[in-house]
């Protein structure tokens, strides 16, 4: 497994800095074809800069995942307008989520398909990612007439609901339609519903 940056380099400047260089450069070139040379070029810091922060283009790519999918998960909680019908913030919180994703397709793809390429480390991250939206299911689900729910927002079927709607992703990726996630607002706040008023 691949070491972590010093402590004191986290969300530092140059830090910042290389992440939205790495996420230039594969928005570019994709990751595969991503170099070291293209990050720091995009990031305007040395080679010696990136070594204090990484100790290889692997860590850069999990520390991107990280901080992509946080503001992801940022945008699908302000998304949430209390003043809506439940029905309303749901197909809301969906269509922003989504849309932030299909913001950058070429990033898009790195962030689900390429993060598995690095083995445990990039499953790992991928999984606590996932831990952390349906954890944010959870909270919202708990909220008192958040969600005409008829049985318990389980931790297990929040999950499942997350990783239903990331296969949805992963498979509008692989067919090369990004542009079609806007088309999975529906399907995917369906998924939402039928657990959520599910027979106890």
């Amino acid at each position: 497994m691949s070491e972590t940056a010093p402590p004191s380099s986290v969300d530092s400047p140059a830090r910042r800095r290389l992440l939205e260089g790495m996420a230039r450069a594969v928005a570019q070139k994709g990751y595969a074809d991503t170099t070291i040379t293209d990050i720091v070029r995009e990031a305007a810091v040395s080679r010696r800069t990136f070594y204090e922060h990484f100790v290889a283009k692997s860590d850069c790519l999990i520390a991107l995942y990280d901080a992509a999918s946080h503001q992801a998960l940022r945008v699908l909680a302000d998304a949430i307008d209390p003043a809506l019908s439940w029905q309303g913030q749901l197909e809301g919180a969906m269509r922003a989520y989504l849309g932030c994703l299909a913001s950058s397709p070429v990033l898009l793809r790195t962030l689900f398909i390429d993060i598995l390429a690095l083995g445990a480390p990039g499953l790992a991250i991928r999984r606590a990612m996932s831990q952390e939206i349906a954890g944010f299911i959870l909270q919202v689900a708990a909220r008192p007439s958040s969600t005409p729910a008829s049985a318990p927002f389980t931790p297990a079927l929040a999950m499942a609901v997350v990783g239903g709607i990331h296969e949805l992703v992963l498979e509008a990726i692989e067919q090369e339609r990004p542009d079609s996630l806007e088309a999975l607002v529906v399907p995917a706040s369906e998924l939402v519903r039928a657990v959520a008023l599910r027979q106890g």
